[in-house]
């Protein structure tokens, strides 16, 4: 009995110090499957037909061997230049990930330090903010600005000069706010910096119709990163890939922290087959816009709070009650949401992914419903 009491009470093994103080970055992804999507901003309708077939035809030997890569960088910049470049990409300026989530980590464990700086906006995506913290960085937030959650151009602009941070990371547009920032005004900030590295993360890029990339010359501005993903728009986030683009040097450093074989043979099928499919992802962004404009309309006819800008989402204060209340009332008819409870500036909303305008108009209507019933309560 004494062994056995003497077993369980060793100690483990401590992590580094910046380890132990962290909380695991998590995110409630079970038994979704068979609900209406609306959480975590993915494609609502699945990917092309096309990426779906070549899946099917992966023989078991592709299964057996390690994966092979061999021309998709030149597909994603054959995807990229259909869109307009004016400096053309090479393959080795382009990185591939085991989704934009490794490639984040990445960016933070080549380029973060102890005692480093991370200048970033609030709120915004929060993974940037565990990877930052395993490095023991100091994290800078400057917040978006009053009720339409304005870019805080002056600040960032300022505090570059000022804190010289190693790493400046931008969504644009930002989940959860939707807030852009313009191309033109992306490239004064790497420019005025070059010490620091500017990431952009661009995953929904495509709801807003202005990137980077295509007036970008990353020999001219090295210190500029750009991330792009298959999740938001190709509907590939169960297979988990994504692209950084940068100056050849940056990229490589990058890949120095990756594994060799990080992302796995369905990935890289399923991504070939959707960059070659364009035009099935156009229509899906065409078909979620309309959506968003649906919405913009039956928001702007009811008394309630919300914000609606860039991205294929928006946010909403429950007028009624209060937000946790909602979104359980929304999951038992088969609608899920994310609660934005205790993110700064956002606290008691709703962030609500925008799928087809189908699925809007049944979010709509239960949503109504919802509030109707808790309002006569």
């Amino acid at each position: 009995m004494d062994s056995f009491k003497s077993f369980f009470s060793q100690k483990i093994p401590l992590a580094r110090p910046e380890v132990e103080k962290m909380l695991p970055y998590s995110a409630p992804l079970e038994e979704r499957r068979e609900l209406l999507r609306l959480d975590f901003n993915e494609n609502t309708v699945g990917p092309s037909p096309k990426v779906f077939n070549a899946i099917q035809e992966i023989t078991r030997e592709q299964i057996s061997i390690y994966p092979e890569y061999n021309g998709l960088q030149k597909a994603v910049i054959k995807n990229l230049t259909s869109t307009g470049l004016k400096n053309p990409l090479m393959p080795l300026q382009v990185g591939l990930f085991n989704g934009v989530d490794s490639a984040i980590h990445s960016i933070f464990q080549a380029y973060g330090d102890r005692g480093q700086k991370l200048l970033t906006t609030n709120p915004t995506f929060g993974y940037y903010y565990p990877c930052a913290s395993m490095q023991g960085m100091e994290i800078i937030q400057i917040p978006y600005k009053g009720n339409k959650f304005l870019f805080p151009f002056n600040e960032i602009s300022n505090s570059l000069t000022t804190l010289k941070p190693k790493i400046l990371i931008i969504c644009n547009p930002n989940n959860p706010t939707g807030t852009n920032l313009s191309a033109e005004k992306i490239l004064v900030l790497a420019k005025k910096s070059p010490e620091t590295l500017v990431v952009i993360d661009e995953l929904y890029e495509a709801f807003l119709g202005d990137s980077v990339l295509p007036i970008v010359d990353f020999n001219e501005t090295p210190n500029l990163v750009v991330l792009r993903s298959l999740s938001k728009t190709s509907g590939l986030a169960g297979l988990r890939i994504g692209f950084a683009l940068g100056h050849s040097e940056v990229i490589n450093r990058l890949n120095r922290i990756t594994g060799p074989y990080d992302v796995n043979s369905f990935a890289v099928v399923a991504a070939f087959a959707a960059l070659e499919d364009q035009k099935y992802i156009d229509n899906y962004v065409a078909e979620v816009l309309k959506a968003r404009e649906w919405l913009q309309q039956q928001l702007l006819r009811t008394p309630v709070k919300y914000h609606i800008e860039a991205g294929n989402y928006f946010l909403l204060w429950p007028k009624n009650h209060d937000a946790s209340s909602i979104e359980l009332s929304l999951k038992s008819v088969g609608i899920l949401v994310r609660n934005m409870q205790g993110k700064a500036l956002i606290n008691g909303s709703l962030r609500v992914s925008i799928g087809t305008l189908s699925q809007m108009k049944r979010f709509w209507k239960e949503y109504m419903i919802i509030e109707e019933i808790t309002s006569s309560n």
